[in-house]
């Protein structure tokens, strides 16, 4: 046994290094060093209920893939395209609000899904601006990808071609959401 480990035991040790279990404990609980984002929230009818600063979801690739199925991890975590007119959520039109399929952050209300032609999901408006991101995407051309921003997860992109009263197209993957029906 080395002198340190002599003097100070193995839980000095790891604590010295950095490892000890009170210092994880502490790193785990310091809101100071998480990242955290301002996210709208709603009640089942769909009305904003306030704003709640929330910790950023940040997950590993493998996290993710035990979380999502393999189309699903593809949409969110690497922005993929499911192919147009395969989504399930394409030809929805129950009243409802859809989530995001990676954190479950309230993004789009069915009162603003249209039917753009296009074989995916879209709508003119996203229900609270501040759940949502946006960025400039080089991929294919110049285009608007579109963001959870809770967990980054990749959504679809905006385009300006929709309907009054916005003029956007918010064309989302079916992938990317999950569909919670409206309560009365």
């Amino acid at each position: 046994m080395s002198p340190i480990h002599r003097n100070i035991g193995r839980r000095g040790f790891l604590a010295a290094c950095g490892m000890g279990v009170s210092s994880l404990a502490i790193a785990a609980t310091d809101k100071s060093k998480m990242k955290m984002v301002r996210i709208a929230q709603f009640d089942a009818m769909g009305r904003r209920t306030g704003v709640e600063e929330v910790e950023k979801i940040v997950k590993t690739d493998e996290e993710w893939r035990k979380q999502l199925n393999a189309q699903q991890f593809d949409v969110t975590r690497k922005a993929g395209t499911e192919r147009a007119f395969t989504g399930k959520y394409a030809e929805t039109h129950d009243d409802g609000i859809y989530h995001c399929v990676c954190c479950d952050t309230p993004l789009f209300d069915s009162k603003t899904k249209f039917d753009s032609g296009t074989g995916w999901p879209s709508f003119y408006q996203p229900l609270a601006k501040e759940n949502v991101q946006e960025k400039v995407d080089r991929s294919y051309g110049i285009r608007t990808e579109v963001l959870c921003a809770r967990c980054d997860g990749h959504l679809g992109h905006v385009f300006d071609d929709g309907p009054r009263p916005t003029g956007l197209r918010y064309c989302m993957n079916s992938a990317s959401l999950n569909f919670t029906p409206r309560k009365a």
